[in-house]
C-alpha cells in the first residue's frame, strides 16, 4: 500500500509477532478447537433444510444456546466463504494486540487515495488535501469500528497489514484454538470462493465457537476489550434485514454480515443475542450460491433466526 504507515515492522517491534501453530489451516473440519470441547454430530434441521430447498444453493447454520448447551445445525461442518464476517475477528485481533502492547489501538495509520477500494465509506471520507498530496489518517481503533459497524473494505486491508497479512490473522486464530477458519487474501479478492476452494473460509460451527469464546469468556479478550467489540457489533448497520430481523425486538443483538454478489454469491451473517433473563445465543448463518434475489436471501436469514427464537425463546 502506497502510504500506509502501519507497517509489519511496527507490529513486530511492539512484541506482537504471533507464533505459527503446528496445525495447518487444512485441519479436518470435525476438529474445531484444540480445547477438547465436544461438538455436535452432523444434523439436518428440517426448517433449515426446507429453506435451503426453497432458495437454492447451500445453507449452513450453527446456533448454540450457551446456557443449555443445545445446538441447532444444518451443514454446520461444511466450509463457506467468510466474506466480511471475518472482520469482527480482525477487530478482536487488534484489541488483543492492544492488550499486550497498551496504546496500540491509538496508533495512527496513514493512507492515500490509491489505497481506497470501491467500498470505503469511512476511509474515503477521511481523505483530505495535505502537504504531500491527498491523504487520510485514522487510529487503529477507528479502523476497527469502521470494519465492524459499516464493513469498510479499505479499513480491513489497512488493519490486515498491521496483522502481518491474512497469514498473520490465521496464525492468530490458530493460537486461540481455531484450527478451521483461514484467511488467505485481501479485500476484495477474498470474497470470490469457487466450490471446493478452501481459501478464505470457515464453518458455521467454528464461527459460533469463536463468537462464544471471544465475546463471552476471558480466554482471549479482557472485559473492557470484549465490551468495546460487542458495542461495535450491536451498532453495526449492515445486518438489519438478516438475523436481527427475525429475532424478538426486546433481545439485544450484535452481528457482522458478509456479502458477495457474483458468480458464487454469498449472503452471510453471524450474531450474538441476549434474550431477556437468560444466557446468550450465538448464531452463524452462511448462504452460498443461492438462486433467488438478495432480498429473498435476507429474508431467509430472518426466517432462520425466527426458528431459533421459537425453539429457545
Amino acid at each position: 500500500m502506497t502510504a500506509n504507515a502501519f507497517t509489519r515492522r511496527g507490529a513486530l517491534s511492539g512484541g506482537l509477532a504471533l507464533a505459527a501453530c503446528a496445525q495447518s489451516p487444512g485441519a479436518h473440519d470435525e476438529v474445531l478447537f484444540n480445547d477438547g470441547m465436544r461438538m455436535p454430530p452432523a444434523s439436518d434441521h428440517r426448517a433449515f433444510a426446507s429453506i435451503e430447498r426453497r432458495i437454492g444453493g447451500r445453507v449452513g447454520v450453527a446456533a448454540w444456546d450457551t446456557g443449555t448447551r443445545a445446538w441447532l445445525t444444518h451443514r454446520a461442518h461444511e466450509r463457506f466463504a467468510m466474506c466480511s464476517t471475518f472482520k469482527w475477528l480482525l477487530a478482536a485481533q487488534m484489541l488483543y494486540m492492544d492488550m499486550h502492547a497498551p496504546g496500540f489501538r491509538e496508533q495512527r495509520v496513514l493512507f492515500g487515495e490509491r489505497d481506497l477500494l470501491e467500498y470505503a465509506p469511512v476511509t474515503r471520507a477521511r481523505i483530505v488535501d495535505g502537504p504531500v498530496g491527498r491523504m487520510g489518517e485514522m487510529t487503529v481503533e477507528e479502523l476497527c469500528e469502521a470494519i465492524v459497524v459499516v464493513s469498510d473494505n479499505t479499513a480491513a486491508n489497512l488493519l490486515l497489514d498491521g496483522a502481518m497479512g491474512p497469514q498473520g490473522f490465521t496464525r492468530f486464530l490458530r493460537e486461540q484454538g481455531d484450527v478451521v477458519t483461514r484467511l488467505d487474501r485481501l479485500e476484495p479478492d477474498l470474497n470470490e470462493v469457487p466450490p471446493g476452494d478452501e481459501r478464505d473460509t470457515t464453518t458455521p460451527l467454528a464461527m459460533v465457537r469463536n463468537l462464544q469464546r471471544f465475546l463471552l469468556t476471558d480466554e482471549v479478550l479482557n472485559p473492557a476489550s470484549r465490551e468495546r467489540l460487542i458495542g461495535w457489533m450491536v451498532a453495526s448497520t449492515t445486518g438489519r434485514e438478516r438475523l436481527r430481523a427475525g429475532l424478538p425486538s426486546n433481545w439485544r443483538v450484535g452481528d457482522k454480515t458478509g456479502t458477495w454478489i457474483g458468480e458464487h454469491n454469498a449472503t452471510n451473517d453471524v450474531a450474538i443475542a441476549w434474550p431477556p433473563g437468560r444466557a446468550p445465543i450465538v448464531i452463524a448463518c452462511y448462504l452460498s450460491a443461492s438462486t433467488v434475489e438478495p432480498a429473498q436471501r435476507n429474508a431467509a436469514h430472518a426466517e432462520i433466526a425466527r426458528s431459533v427464537a421459537e425453539e429457545w425463546g
